[in-house]
């Protein structure tokens, strides 16, 4: 089974790393990957820039419009994610346990939810 594993920083625990603790936490992280990668549990992972240079792009009554930045002001924001496979919930919950970013961070794992298109039975695309 595929798992989610949405990291939501904290915003008040990451600005307080100095900048040598904040490189050992990206070199941490990257060691972290590559092992889960080695042992065949990582799909894709990939942390994201700061909610700042986030647009919010929306459909409402037909109309599109777009919004810069964060959507709402909030102590943790969406920092990354990492795509697992892993044999159930637990053996993924205990992956992302392992995770150096929970120092600042909580982890969100969810399962993936698998669709085919009711037509063509064709699922969607795996990651190249």
């Amino acid at each position: 089974m595929k798992f989610v594993c949405l990291v939501y920083i904290d915003s008040v625990a990451i600005g307080a790393l100095s900048e040598a603790e904040g490189r050992q936490l990206a070199d941490d992280s990257i060691a972290f990957d590559w092992g889960l990668r080695d042992s065949g549990k990582l799909i894709l992972a990939q942390p994201l820039e700061a909610p700042q240079s986030a647009v919010t792009v929306r459909q409402r009554a037909g109309k599109f419009s777009s919004t810069d930045g964060p959507f709402v002001e909030a102590k943790e924001h969406l920092g990354g994610f990492f795509l697992i496979e892993a044999k159930d919930i637990d053996e993924a919950i205990a992956l992302a346990k392992t995770s150096p970013i929970m120092r600042v961070a909580s982890v969100e794992v969810r399962p993936a939810l698998e669709q085919v298109d009711s037509v063509t039975g064709r699922g969607r695309p795996e990651v190249a």
